[in-house]
């Protein structure tokens, strides 16, 4: 419905009856190089900033505009330098089209053999985490607790000092040496850097 509502507004404004099929003049690539030159930074930022920050969505959305403003291009009198606010609106109404069409698909599962068999970071990440509970588990149980305390719930000296019993000096050596041995047991697994 929109499609046909966004060449007439165009032709309303034009005072033509319809837009043509195909535009008069055949210098598309002419048309649409002097469409990204004008306009195509700030139209990109535009759908970016209405679609979230999504770039790759925000393109594929100024490809459809450039590709209707070349449709259109007799009711925009085949000039891309007045078309600025014609095409801020296909960028919005092919915005508002896209948010639409989110909220009635449904969500997509792919079967599992379906899905890339490779993983970014996921796997590295997990043998990594596996590894620092093998190293955690050379250290001291003083060590071991005070890195849980600090570095995993986040708690500050003063609030390990007090859970523990010990004064807040006592609670930044531990942590310094703790560090230090984790350290060493991690080179050791060849995780560390010497």
């Amino acid at each position: 419905m929109r499609r046909s509502t966004e060449a007439g507004r165009g032709t309303a404004t034009r005072g033509r009856a319809h837009a043509p099929t195909r535009p008069p003049h055949a210098d598309c690539e002419e048309f649409v190089r002097d469409l990204y030159a004008r306009h195509g930074t700030l139209l990109l930022r535009y759908a970016a900033r209405l679609l979230g920050g999504d770039w790759h969505k925000a393109e594929d959305i100024l490809q459809e505009t450039a590709a209707r403003a070349w449709r259109h291009s007799a009711v925009l009198d085949g000039d891309a330098r007045e078309a600025r606010p014609w095409l801020f609106t296909v960028v919005r109404n092919l915005v508002i089209d896209h948010h639409r069409s989110r909220r009635l698909r449904p969500v997509e599962f792919m079967a599992l053999e379906e899905l890339d068999a490779t993983v970014e970071d996921g796997m590295d990440r997990a043998l990594t985490s596996q590894v620092v509970v093998e190293a955690l588990q050379d250290l001291s149980g003083q060590h071991r607790e005070v890195i849980r305390l600090v570095y995993y719930l986040e708690y500050s000296v003063a609030q390990t000092a007090e859970y523990l019993g010990i004064p807040p000096g006592t609670v930044k050596s531990r942590t310094y040496y703790a560090m230090r041995a984790l350290r060493r047991a991690l080179r050791e697994r060849g995780l560390a850097e010497a």
